[in-house]
């Protein structure tokens, strides 16, 4: 049904080809337009993007850590969240143990 195509990256000029299978896979996830950029120029720009590049949302601020005692083994741990002094506190490692219990 599909057959490969030769295409023309618009980032960086270089001709490609857009796969029977790429071609078949895009069919699936319903996108309707063939892609513009290389594999290359594809990974480049995915990179920029994660890494708070050109055309990245914008970052997020750091997130603030409290260091607490977990309150079943006793370690010292970090959280993303102000602890409130009525409610013990779990190091990842005891949460996951018993999250069914909390």
């Amino acid at each position: 049904m599909y057959e490969d195509k030769i295409l023309t990256c618009r980032e960086c000029g270089v001709e490609f080809v857009f796969t029977a299978s790429e071609q078949e896979f895009y069919a699936e996830k319903g996108f309707a337009n063939e892609p513009g950029r290389c594999p290359q120029c594809r990974a480049a720009r995915k990179q920029r993007k994660n890494s708070g590049g050109f055309g990245s949302r914008t970052a997020r601020p750091q997130r603030e850590m409290f260091t607490v005692i977990c309150g079943a083994c006793g370690v010292e741990t970090q959280v993303p969240f102000r602890p409130s002094e009525d409610r013990p506190v779990y190091c990842r490692d005891c949460f996951n143990k018993n999250k069914n219990r909390y």
